[in-house]
C-alpha cells in the first residue's frame, strides 16, 4: 500500500473506533436492533431517490449489505443485549481481519506473503492479550455472538472486494438499502413492534435524546458513508489480506477515545498490547518489495551511464 492509502486506512479506523463512543450515546436512547435499521435507513432513503445504482452485480451488493450491514450488526447488538461489554465487543469484532485473510486465501486464492502472515499473527497476539484481560468476567455466549458478527463482516469484505465498483461511494450508499427491512423486522420480533418508533418520537424531548440523534448522524454520515466509502475504495484497490488487518486498530482507537471522552482508564497491559497490535498491522500492510532487475542492463540505460 502507498503511504497515502495507509493513512486513509488509519483514518477509517479512527472513525470506526470513535464510533463506539457514538454507539454508547445512541444506545442510551434507541433499542439496539432498531438503531441499526435506523442507521442505514437514513442513508438508504435519499440514496434510492438521488443516487444512480453502482455498476456492480447485484449479488455482490446484496452480499456486502447482508454481511457487513446486517449479519455483523445483528449479532453485535444481540451480543451487547446479552451482556457483552462494549470495549470487549470492539475488540472481539476485529476477528473479522483474520477471518477475511483466511477466506480471501481460500475463496479468492489471494496470496498471503510471509511478512503479512507474521504481521497479522503479531496483531492477533496483541488483540488476544487485550481480550484475555477483558474477558475475565464475560460469559461465553456474548463472545460467540460477537464472533458471528465478525464472520459476517469478513463475508461483507469479500463481497466488497469482488464487486470491483468503479465508484466505491455509490456501492457504499446502495449497500445501505439492504439492512433496514431485516433489522426493523428483527427489532419488532425481539424488542417489540413500537418500541423503536416511540424512542424516536421521545428523542426530541430531552438532552439525552438530542445527544443520541447527534451520535446517529455521526454513525450514519461519518462512520458509514465516509468510513465505509474509503474502506470500499481500498478494498477495490488492494487484496483483502492487505486492507483487512487495519481493522485490528479499531479497538485501540476505541479504548483510547473511551479514555479521553468517557474517563475509562485502560490497564497498562491493554496499552502494551495495543502497541503490539499497531506494530503488527504496520508490518502486515508493508508494500511488497519490487523484484530486483535480472540480466544485462538495457542498452539505453547503459548509454546513459557513459
Amino acid at each position: 500500500m502507498t503511504v497515502r492509502d495507509r493513512l486513509l486506512a488509519g483514518f477509517v479506523t479512527v472513525l470506526w473506533g470513535v464510533n463506539f463512543i457514538a454507539l454508547d450515546f445512541s444506545l442510551a436512547q434507541f433499542p439496539p436492533l432498531f438503531f441499526v435499521g435506523l442507521r442505514f435507513a437514513v442513508i438508504a432513503v435519499p440514496t434510492v431517490l438521488l443516487v444512480p445504482p453502482p455498476d456492480v452485480r447485484w449479488r455482490w451488493l446484496l452480499g456486502y449489505g447482508l454481511g457487513f450491514g446486517t449479519v455483523q450488526f445483528a449479532f453485535l447488538f444481540l451480543a451487547l443485549q446479552a451482556g457483552m461489554p462494549t470495549g470487549l465487543a470492539s475488540l472481539v469484532l476485529q476477528a473479522s481481519a483474520p477471518f477475511t485473510v483466511l477466506l480471501g486465501g481460500v475463496l479468492l486464492r489471494e496470496r498471503i506473503r510471509p511478512v503479512q502472515a507474521l504481521g497479522i499473527a503479531i496483531a492477533v497476539l496483541g488483540m488476544a492479550a487485550i481480550g484475555w484481560h477483558r474477558a475475565q468476567a464475560a460469559a461465553l455466549l456474548p463472545v460467540l455472538l460477537t464472533l458471528c458478527g465478525a464472520l459476517g463482516w469478513a463475508v461483507g469484505n469479500l463481497c466488497n472486494r469482488r464487486a470491483q465498483a468503479s465508484n466505491p461511494l455509490r456501492l457504499t450508499l446502495w449497500m445501505s438499502i439492504v439492512p433496514p427491512l431485516p433489522m426493523f423486522a428483527l427489532s419488532a420480533l425481539v424488542e417489540g413492534p413500537g418500541t423503536g418508533w416511540r424512542a424516536v418520537a421521545d428523542s426530541v424531548n430531552h438532552a439525552t435524546g438530542w445527544a443520541a440523534l447527534g451520535a446517529l448522524a455521526f454513525t450514519a454520515l461519518l462512520a458509514t458513508v465516509l468510513g465505509s466509502g474509503l474502506w470500499t475504495t481500498l478494498m477495490a484497490r488492494y487484496p483483502a489480506s492487505t486492507v483487512a488487518p487495519f481493522s485490528l486498530l479499531v479497538p485501540v482507537v476505541g479504548v483510547s477515545s473511551a479514555w479521553l471522552v468517557l474517563g475509562e482508564r485502560p490497564h497498562p497491559l491493554e496499552l502494551a498490547a495495543g502497541a503490539v497490535v499497531v506494530t503488527g498491522v504496520l508490518l502486515g500492510s508493508r508494500p511488497a518489495r519490487a523484484p530486483l532487475p535480472t540480466g544485462p542492463p538495457h542498452p539505453a540505460a547503459a548509454a546513459s551511464r557513459d
